[in-house]
């Protein structure tokens, strides 16, 4: 019986991804204290080099990955990723050195890469008119993986050790793999294929390669600008209310549940309604608006309530990176899809080294003992000022190319 793509099957692997990830994020600081013998403050710059090259190998080689795929197919370049990642996670998980992490973390790198094939398998199966709510999914996949992957790994590691939720992780994504085997259908037809180009499959060709499509290289500074404004979340969350709030582990890991918790009800559940009823500009716009207006309060927020009651609105603009992504999409032809998603998580990629330096930088230097103003929301500051900006953008570039944008 021929198969037929679903959706579900390229969520679960998304999710599962996504949980496998987030079940080690409690125990990497205490492992790399181990590994390094320093303290806390240590690990974190170790850290911090590790978050480096992951994104590093995610920049260089999601072109690589995105082009593979719209030659030989979706399926198979995903299978290979999974294995690959399991393959790390039990490298890392036993990992005698903090080189052998950093090697972990460049096949991590690499491997993560397949994101991009995701997505672009996504637009396979998706008609125009549903590329935007569908793209919802990714953000539903993070939010949900990020609620239940770092629950998980904190009482594993409590009962079991550091490295354990490694094993776990490598477990789940081998399964996952294995599951994607036997039940994962291809989405790229035949004809839909183009043969490999090196030269479209490096970074700096492929984003070059997007000069071809004005509305898709347009809007590219707007996809950048979001996703560096992302980590005044990613990067600083943690410390920012540790130092305005006082707030301990425990309060942490409740905030960000409760994150992934809205994200997961906005992406996985309210984009699939308002994105068809309002349309992508529309949604991108209210959004980026939303976005911008969210840091805002963040960064004046005084009490710790106030977090959890402006996170409800800030959740409300999950809409625009799916409608952001599907206007994009739809800008590429079928057998382009993969090359464009393999640039976009380059560029997405590019930001992750930008953003934790950026945000965390402003952090330092507002909340140092000789700083001017003491003042530690100053990277939610920033990340209001980048939506505005990206809000700006897309809106120029939307009037500029109304004709080609639906």
């Amino acid at each position: 019986m021929q198969r037929t793509p679903a959706l579900g099957f390229i969520f679960v692997t998304l999710l599962l991804d996504v949980i496998g990830f987030g079940l080690v994020i409690p125990v990497v600081p205490g492992l790399l204290e181990e590994m390094t013998g320093g303290d806390l403050a240590t690990a974190a710059n170790w850290g911090g080099w590790l978050m480096f090259v992951y994104a590093a190998m995610q920049f260089l080689f999601s072109p690589v990955i995105g082009g593979l795929s719209d030659r030989y197919g979706r399926r198979p370049v995903i299978l290979a990723s999974l294995f690959a990642f399991g393959v790390d996670f039990i490298i890392t998980g036993l990992a005698p050195s903090v080189w052998w992490f950093f090697a972990g973390r460049v096949l991590a790198g690499i491997t993560g890469a397949s994101f991009s094939t995701a997505t672009a398998y996504i637009a396979d199966v998706s008609p125009p008119e549903k590329k935007a709510q569908n793209f919802g999914l990714i953000g539903a996949a993070f939010g949900v993986g990020f609620i239940i992957g770092p629950l998980i790994g904190g009482v594993v590691s409590a009962h079991f050790g550091l490295r354990a939720p490694f094993f776990v992780a490598a477990g789940m994504v081998l399964i996952n793999w294995i599951y994607g085997y036997f039940i994962l259908p291809e989405s790229l037809a035949p004809e839909n294929r183009r043969p490999f180009d090196w030269k479209r499959a490096n970074p700096i060709g492929s984003l070059l390669n997007l000069k071809r499509y004005p509305v898709v290289l347009s809007l590219a500074g707007a996809l950048m600008a979001i996703y560096i404004a992302g980590h005044a979340n990613q990067s600083t969350w943690t410390y920012i209310t540790m130092k305005k709030f006082g707030w301990g582990t425990e309060m942490v890991g409740y905030s960000l549940a409760f994150v992934g918790l809205m994200t997961g009800i906005v992406q996985g559940g309210l984009t699939r309604v308002v994105l068809p009823r309002f349309g992508s500009r529309a949604s991108l716009y209210f959004g980026l608006s939303v976005y911008t207006i969210g840091f805002v309060l963040f960064a004046f927020a005084t009490k710790s309530w106030m977090m959890f009651a402006f996170m409800v609105p800030f959740a409300l603009g999950g809409f625009a990176g799916p409608a952001l992504q599907g206007i994009i999409s739809n800008q590429v032809p079928a057998n382009e899809q993969g090359e464009l998603q393999g640039s976009l998580t380059s560029l997405i990629a590019l930001t992750s080294i930008i953003g934790p330096l950026l945000m965390t930088w402003l952090f330092s230097t507002f909340t140092k003992a000789d700083a001017p103003v003491q003042f530690p929301g100053a990277p939610f500051l920033m990340g209001a000022f980048l939506c505005l900006v990206s809000l700006l953008l897309a809106m120029r570039t939307l009037a500029k190319y109304r004709d080609k944008v639906a």
